[in-house]
């Protein structure tokens, strides 16, 4: 059986549209990356000295880092290198060696690369999510930072989402990050919509490994450093360069879950999580 692709390049069923932020909606990723370079070739020259194994801007964010909450992602790259830290406290200063400082070192040099540089909305991304609410589906952003609200408000894309899902609000809920679907689930359940008739956008392969586990109806790698293949092995339906390529009429695609179902339209779901000013805890 095959569904029928509507104009925006998503099957006829989906009445809900999950974006990531960075990396999907806006080019923070780049920021992210350098940011998490910096705090990691620190920490490593000061531990091995000269000799030292610099972090991949590439592979180990990619593998590591990428799409994950901040705690997790310094767990995941240090014992990638065979290293463990006490774990701390999210008060620890910047320089104390534990996962939490050097976490929150990262988050530091976030914040100062953001206040220096702006963040940027990709173009292609602000079309098509408004095209999204012109169809009338519902749209939440899903993002393991803390900074969404404000890097959001930035971009003027704060008012195209009907629910926001960031690491503040998954802290406060007890929200497990990507690779677990339970950010993304709960996006879906806020906006009254199941899993199935959902889509799931994302840049990060954990990101993909979460649409995949939450048994979503359709799942859009989007491809920004040519790793296409990789997000199909992990998960997705369709890849794309930019979101806009999906504005177009399609042509059938394989059924991927809960076939025949009509999309019965979105019916004004009330907006959650009005914002969480609270300083960066995540990615």
């Amino acid at each position: 059986m095959t569904d029928s692709l509507t104009s925006l390049g998503l099957p006829d069923r989906v009445r809900a549209c999950l974006f990531d932020l960075d990396g999907v909606l806006t080019k923070t990723a780049v920021v992210h990356t350098a940011a998490w370079k910096e705090t990691f070739d620190d920490f490593l020259r000061h531990r091995d000295g000269p000799g030292y194994t610099p972090f991949d801007p590439v592979s180990d964010y990619d593998e590591y880092v990428d799409g994950r909450p901040r705690a997790d992602g310094v767990r995941t790259f240090l014992a990638s290198r065979g290293i463990e830290l006490p774990e701390g406290g999210p008060d620890d200063p910047p320089d104390r060696e534990t996962v939490h400082g050097l976490g929150n070192r990262k988050n530091n040099l976030l914040l100062k690369k953001l206040r220096e540089q702006g963040a940027e909305a990709y173009e292609g991304s602000r079309r098509y999510v408004n095209a999204v609410r012109e169809q009338g589906l519902a749209t939440a952003v899903v993002s393991s930072s803390a900074n969404c609200r404000e890097v959001l408000e930035s971009v003027d894309m704060a008012g195209l989402f009907d629910v926001r899902i960031d690491g503040n609000v998954a802290a406060e809920r007890k929200l497990p990050g990507k690779p677990h679907p339970d950010t993304f689930l709960e996006a879906a359940k806020e906006l009254g919509v199941p899993a199935t008739q959902a889509v799931v956008y994302e840049d990060a392969l954990a990101g993909m490994d979460a649409g995949r586990a939450g048994h979503f109806g359709y799942v859009v790698g989007v491809d920004r450093v040519g790793q296409a293949d990789a997000l199909r092995r992990h998960g997705a339906d369709v890849v794309v360069k930019d979101l806009a390529e999906l504005l177009k009429p399609g042509q059938p695609t394989p059924e991927q879950s809960a076939p025949g179902h009509p999309n019965p339209g979105h019916s004004n779901p009330g907006h959650a999580n009005p914002g969480h000013p609270k300083e960066d805890s995540q990615a």
